[in-house]
């Protein structure tokens, strides 16, 4: 979960060394795109990590070192509650897991437990790694790495129970970042990419790809960088997709490519 951005943060400068290249698109799975149906704001110095809805609240993780946080409250409003992760922490991928947030962070090796209603963290633990996205289901957290594998993990103890690889066919997909746990299925934002994957948690395999160019305007877009932020809205079909530094967030369905 890296920014292409130059920003004067020490941690920034170190980004760029994780990129890869861009895994080529499946192209004999459902095609799909998104239809706008409303536009939110969006705090545009958010390094927009993990996105989750419980309830009526939306949960923010936001990233970058001295500027990570953990956020929630009504969406396209400021945050009812916010904590700050002190340096030198890098947030990332959040879940939340009933009374309790999971929030990851980049490269320290830590996930912390916190209260959901409060914030306030419970307690850490280690992790081998790089920890980018995270969501859960079927009593399980799911969690990216930035390569091509789901890791599956206890919601307890965190503690590894399986894993699989993303693929279609015989051709994998790595850069796996912000994660949404959804109807069954995984979607995964693709780094540096304005594409998701849904994928099939049980098998690995993707079963669909959503393009979401075009969300922002140019001006918007100079000053933002990746699309990275989904989050199912309970009780409908409906998704919330934003990025990282962007001024907007929009709620969108996915719909079948014309």
């Amino acid at each position: 979960m890296r920014t292409l951005i130059a920003l004067t943060l020490a941690a920034a400068a170190a980004l760029s060394g994780c990129a890869a290249s861009t895994p080529p698109a499946p192209s004999t799975v459902p095609q799909l795109t998104v239809q706008v149906l409303e536009t939110l704001p969006h705090d545009p110095s958010a390094f927009t990590q993990g996105l989750e809805f419980s309830g009526p609240t939306l949960y923010e993780g936001t990233g970058l070192v001295g500027r990570s946080s953990l956020r929630a409250g009504a969406p396209g409003q400021p945050p009812a509650t916010r904590v700050d992760l002190p340096s030198p922490l890098f947030g990332e991928g959040i879940t939340v897991t009933g009374p309790t947030v999971w929030q990851l962070t980049w490269q320290n090796g830590v996930a912390i437990e916190r209260d959901a209603r409060t914030l306030a963290e419970l307690r850490r633990v280690s992790y081998d790694g790089e920890g980018w996205g995270l969501c859960h289901a079927d009593g399980r957290l799911v969690m990216s790495d930035g390569s091509d594998r789901l890791t599956f993990r206890d919601p307890s103890t965190f503690e590894v129970t399986g894993q699989v690889t993303v693929h279609h066919g015989a051709q994998t997909f790595a850069q796996l970042n912000e994660l949404e746990c959804a109807g069954g299925a995984v979607y995964a934002n693709v780094w540096q990419t304005d594409r998701i994957l849904r994928i099939d948690p049980a098998t690995g395999e993707v079963t669909g790809q959503i393009t979401a160019s075009g969300l922002l305007t140019a001006a918007q877009a100079a000053s933002a960088d990746v699309l990275n932020g989904i989050a199912a809205i309970p009780g409908t079909d409906e998704f919330l997709l934003t990025g990282k530094l962007w001024p907007l967030m929009f709620r969108v369905k996915f719909v079948p490519t014309a």
